[in-house]
C-alpha cells in the first residue's frame, strides 16, 4: 500500500469522518485541551481540513481522550498495515508528544488521539497478552518476514533476546538484512568470469564462463545468454554468490546449494578442489543451519545465519580465523570473538578479509578480521586481526553504517544519513580521495557530499556509489572499461582511464530509470565486468565480455562493452 493513502486511510479511519476537500489554507484541526496554535506552529505545510466528530468517553477515559482501550485492534491494524519504522514505534512509546517521525503529522495525531500510556501498556492480545500494541506491530510486521515465518516459538524468543528483547529490534534486524542484501528481492552478481541473476520471484540464471561447472547445467560449456538452472526448479532463490569456478545459491527456506569446485577455501589458482559439481548441490554440512547469506572470498568462504551468526570454512591455518582448519575443510566453524553474542546483519569478502555489518540495541557498526594489508581492516595499522575487532572510526565520524563493501584490497561503507566513507589500498584512485593513497581507517569521500547514497559496490580497486535518486557514480581502475565512463557512440572511446574521484556515469543516464544496484568483478584474476539493476528488473551490462559474462553476444572478436546494453533477461 502507498505511505501515504495508507496514511490517509488510517486516520480516516481514527477519526471516522471524510475529508473536507471544500476548504482550502492552513487547517484548524480542533481537539479537546489543545489548543489550534499548538497544532498549527508543528505542521509546516497545508493539509486538508479534518473535522471531528464529538467522541464520548469509556470507562476511566478524560474528556478529549479518543476510547482506544475499547477497541484497540483498529490502531494495531493501523500500525501493521503501514508498515512503520521501528524507531516509529518505539517513538510512540517514548513520550506524550513527539514529533520527530518520519511521517510527523500521521504521527502527531497518533499521539494526540492517544497517550503513551496507552501505547505502553499491556495490549491483552495473543500469543503474548504481555505485549504492548508497538510491540504487537513489530511482531506482526516480522511474521511477513520468509527467513521470520519458519522459526519455532522457541527459537523466535531466542531471537529476540539475541536482538535486545524487544520485537522492535527483531524488525529492525530484519529490515536491515533486507536493505543492504536485496533479500526476497531480484539481483545480479557480476563474478569472476560467470555471472548469476535472480529473479524478484527466486528464478536463478547463470551465464559465463563454465569450465569448472559453475553454471550449474550439468556441462562445462560457456553460455553467453542467461539460461535458468531447471534442477532448481520449484526452489525460490533469496540470495546468490559468486567465487572463481564457484556459485552458491540461498533458498527461502535457508539452504545453501553450490557448484563449480569442490572446495570452500580454494585461491583463484590452486590445487585444492579438482573434483567438478556441475548441478546445484545441497551443502549437507549446513543443513542444520538456516542461511540468508554467503560471501566468497581469497582461500575462506562465510555464510551468514537467520540469527546473525557468522560461519566460515577454511583459511583456518595458523588460526587465522580465529580457528584452525585444513584448506580443503567443509565444516563450518562460528567465527569467534566479539560477535559470538551480536547479530550480524551482513557479511562482504574480500582478499583474505572479512567485513561484518552488526546490529545492536545501540546502533549499527562494522567489525572486520583477517589479513591487514593495505589497512583494508579499517584499525589504523596493517597488523592481521585473527578475531572479529570493531572499527571504531564510525564512531568517531557520528556515522550509523547501513551497507559494507568488501572490494579485493579496499573497503566501503555507505551510512544512514548517505555519506560515504572508503578505505584501504588506494591504488588507481578507488578510494575517490583525488589521490592513489593508502587510507587505514575509513574516511568519508569529500566529493560525494552532495549526494546522499543508498548502495556501494567494491571490486579489484574499482567503486560504485549509488544515489537515493539513481543516479550511479565511479571511480578507480578504469580497465576493462568496467566503470562505465567515456564511452563514445560507437563504444570503442577513451574508456580505461583511471578515474580518482566519483564521476557521474553518464551511460547509465540514457537509460532513464532509476538504478537500485549495482554489482561488479571482485577479483585481481579475471577482466573485470559491470552489472547495473534498475526499479523495474531491467539489466544493463557493460565491461569485459570474454567469456560471455555479460550475457551479450560480442561480434567482431570483441572482449568487452563500453557502454551500457540491455541484457536478455527480465528480474522483475
Amino acid at each position: 500500500m502507498d505511505p501515504l493513502l495508507c496514511q490517509v486511510w488510517a486516520l480516516q479511519l481514527l477519526v471516522a469522518v471524510p475529508m473536507d476537500a471544500t476548504t482550502s489554507g492552513t487547517p484548524s484541526i480542533q481537539y479537546h485541551n489543545l489548543t489550534e496554535q499548538a497544532i498549527t506552529a508543528i505542521v509546516a505545510v497545508p493539509v486538508s481540513t479534518f473535522q471531528r466528530n464529538q467522541r464520548h468517553c469509556f470507562g476511566d477515559s478524560t474528556p478529549g481522550e479518543f476510547p482506544l482501550a475499547a477497541n484497540p485492534s483498529i490502531v494495531l491494524h493501523v500500525l501493521t498495515a503501514c508498515n512503520l519504522d521501528p524507531q516509529d514505534l518505539a517513538k510512540l512509546e517514548a513520550s506524550n508528544l513527539c514529533f520527530s517521525f518520519s511521517s510527523c503529522w500521521f504521527f502527531l495525531l497518533l499521539e494526540l488521539i492517544a497517550t503513551c500510556s496507552f501505547f505502553r501498556q499491556p495490549a491483552n492480545f495473543s500469543p503474548d497478552y504481555e505485549l504492548s500494541i508497538s510491540e504487537l506491530a513489530a511482531l506482526d510486521m516480522c511474521q511477513k518476514r520468509a527467513i521470520f515465518k519458519p522459526m519455532t516459538t522457541e527459537e523466535r524468543q531466542d531471537f529476540k533476546q539475541r536482538c535486545g528483547g524487544s520485537w522492535k529490534l527483531v524488525l529492525r534486524f530484519l529490515l536491515a538484512g533486507e536493505a543492504c542484501c536485496r533479500r526476497e528481492k531480484s539481483q545480479a552478481i557480476a563474478g569472476p568470469g560467470h555471472s548469476i541473476a535472480v529473479t524478484s520471484n527466486g528464478v536463478a540464471y547463470s551465464f559465463g564462463s563454465n569450465s569448472s561447472g559453475q553454471l550449474g547445467h550439468g556441462a562445462t560449456e560457456e553460455e553467453w545468454r542467461p539460461r535458468p538452472i531447471r534442477s532448481l526448479q520449484g526452489i525460490r532463490i533469496i540470495q546468490a554468490a559468486a567465487g572463481p569456478g564457484r556459485t552458491m545459491l540461498i533458498s527461502d527456506a535457508g539452504k545453501v546449494y553450490a557448484f563449480g569446485k569442490d572446495s570452500f577455501g580454494e585461491a583463484e589458482y590452486g590445487v585444492q578442489g579438482t573434483k567438478l559439481v556441475t548441478t546445484p548441490q545441497l551443502v549437507e554440512s549446513l543443513k542444520n543451519i538456516f542461511v540468508v547469506q554467503a560471501a566468497i572470498g581469497n582461500f575462506f568462504t562465510a555464510v551468514l545465519s537467520r540469527e546473525g551468526r557468522v560461519y566460515t570454512f577454511s583459511w583456518g591455518s595458523d588460526g587465522k580465523l580465529g580457528h584452525q582448519t585444513e584448506p580443503n575443510d567443509v565444516e563450518p566453524h562460528p567465527l569467534l570473538g566479539a560477535l559470538e553474542n551480536i547479530p550480524v546483519v551482513q557479511i562482504a569478502a574480500g582478499y583474505c578479509y572479512l567485513l561484518a555489518l552488526a546490529c545492536q540495541p545501540s546502533g549499527m557498526s562494522v567489525y572486520s578480521v583477517g589479513c591487514g594489508l593495505g589497512g583494508k581492516l579499517g584499525h589504523g595499522s596493517r597488523t592481521d586481526e585473527k578475531y572479529p575487532r570493531l572499527i571504531e572510526q564510525f564512531q568517531l565520524l557520528n556515522l550509523q553504517p547501513v551497507v559494507v563493501a568488501a572490494g579485493a584490497w579496499h573497503a566501503a561503507v555507505v551510512g544512514r544519513d548517505g555519506r560515504v566513507c572508503t578505505w584501504g589500498w588506494g591504488r588507481y584512485g578507488c578510494l575517490g580521495h583525488g589521490n592513489e593513497e593508502c587510507e587505514s581507517v575509513p574516511k568519508v569521500v569529500d566529493a560525494l557530499n552532495k549526494v546522499k547514497a543508498v548502495h556501494v559496490a567494491t571490486g579489484d580497486y574499482t567503486t560504485f556509489v549509488v544515489s537515493d535518486e539513481g543516479d550511479v557514480y565511479s571511480f578507480g581502475c578504469g580497465e576493462s572499461a568496467s566503470l562505465g565512463h567515456n564511452a563514445a557512440a560507437d563504444g570503442q572511446g577513451n574508456r580505461h582511464v583511471n578515474v580518482l574521484s566519483p564521476e557521474l556515469v553518464t551511460s547509465l543516464k540514457e537509460v532513464n530509470e532509476r538504478v537500485v544496484q549495482i554489482s561488479l568483478t571482485n577479483s585481481i584474476y579475471w577482466n573485470a565486468h559491470t552489472f547495473a539493476l534498475t526499479e523495474s528488473g531491467k539489466l544493463y551490462a557493460f565491461g569485459a565480455g570474454d567469456k560471455g559474462q555479460l550475457g551479450i553476444e560480442l561480434v567482431n572478436n570483441q572482449t568487452e562493452r563500453g557502454k551500457p546494453e540491455r541484457v536478455d533477461v527480465d528480474l522483475s
